[in-house]
């Protein structure tokens, strides 16, 4: 079981990042990229994140001479859970997931009694909206880092999204408008996010022929990127989670355990989150480790509380709030579904394995 370390996070590059732009910090940097930073001073400060590009997903599928594996000084942690919502918004803003509130995929929101996909305002397994309004903004909003150094105004920042305002269509596309943004004057803070490895991974597994053309496309189109580059251009290249090749488990096949459930479960298929009938934890407890105890680790809230395994910090209003009773810590190839109308993956993440936990930190600088 690979537990996080909140010392050395990616919500600690972010932290770096906060530092060199003038901002102020809630948590240490990372002391490497403290030091590349304030040695180099460049104008032109890079953070390319490609979804799912964990440390050891990357080695296997790329040559030891690549370029991203040349550039790769180490790897570091991601945070729980190492899934997309929680792990990107601590990049964008330099808070650990019990500070932002973006716990997982699907949230319990208590003010709306409803679990809500964070990132679509969809009520969890549906295409019904949330709400006429966006529920997860309503009571999640966060200011990221470009929001604040823009706000300040004595440098410039960039987010690049493949949706959303002006979004870029393409690697290749997105790569150009990384170029474009450093060749203008003054400093800057570019942040760029790519969809894949991420949604080829879940489609078609991690060691599908398609999920090798990706990441060596990845590698060979950053590799350009680069080369076009100044010298005053830092660049980062890291990730938010790894992968594992996974299989389900539906609850609802195991009537007596799915019996003592007050509802549907949420958070992430391999961090689940379980809200128990009145009267029923000890059954649920029994049960849980009867059949699942070789797959998962079962804690209870005040565990993950007191471990603190969010992270540490001042915990947003509703962080508590959206915690269920117990959790289910994936340590094994499995996830759990809580009906058929669950989505089903080949690969995941949001697990406690070191293929889901460890990224990359890549710097690449003439």
């Amino acid at each position: 079981m690979i537990m996080p370390n909140y010392e050395d996070s990616i919500t600690n590059l972010a932290c770096s990042i906060r530092k060199y732009f003038g901002l102020s910090t809630k948590h240490n940097g990372i002391k490497e990229i403290d030091d590349i930073l304030n040695n180099k001073k460049p104008r032109n400060v890079v953070v390319i994140l490609y979804d799912g590009l964990g440390f050891n997903i990357m080695n296997r599928h790329l040559d030891k001479d690549s370029f991203l594996v040349r550039n790769c000084i180490r790897d570091y942690s991601s945070v729980v859970p190492c899934t997309t919502t929680a792990s990107t918004t601590s990049m964008l803003t330099g808070m650990n997931p019990c500070e932002h509130g973006w716990l997982g995929w699907d949230l319990f929101i208590k003010p709306e009694d409803k679990i809500v996909t964070m990132f679509t305002n969809k009520l969890k397994d549906t295409s019904i909206v949330a709400a006429d309004y966006n529920v997860p903004r309503k009571y999640y909003d966060y200011k990221t880092i470009t929001d604040e150094i823009n706000e300040k105004g004595e440098y410039n920042s960039k987010i690049l999204f493949p949706f959303g305002m002006s979004p870029y269509h393409g690697l290749k596309d997105m790569h150009n408008r990384i170029f474009e943004e450093c060749s203008k004057d003054g400093k800057h803070y570019v942040y760029a996010y790519y969809e894949d490895p991420d949604s080829t991974m879940h489609d078609y597994g991690t060691d599908h022929i398609k999920s090798n053309k990706v990441i060596n496309k990845i590698n060979k189109l950053t590799e350009e990127l680069c080369s076009k580059l100044n010298e005053d251009t830092l660049v980062i290249v890291t990730a938010d989670h790894g992968h594992l090749n996974c299989e389900d488990i539906l609850l609802s096949d195991y009537e007596d355990l799915y019996n003592t459930l007050d509802g549907d479960v949420w958070i992430e298929g391999r961090m689940c989150s379980f809200k128990v009938k009145e009267g029923m934890h000890d059954t649920f407890v029994k049960l849980f480790n009867e059949y699942f105890g070789n797959e998962f680790i079962l804690k209870s809230k005040k565990e993950i509380i007191d471990e603190k395994l969010f992270g540490t910090g001042d915990e947003h209003k509703l962080f508590r709030d959206s915690l269920g009773d117990y959790f289910g810590l994936a340590i094994s190839d499995k996830f759990f579904k809580y009906s058929v109308y669950s989505t089903d993956l080949v690969s995941m993440h949001a697990g406690f394995t070191e293929d889901e936990m460890r990224i990359p930190l890549i710097v690449i600088s003439k």
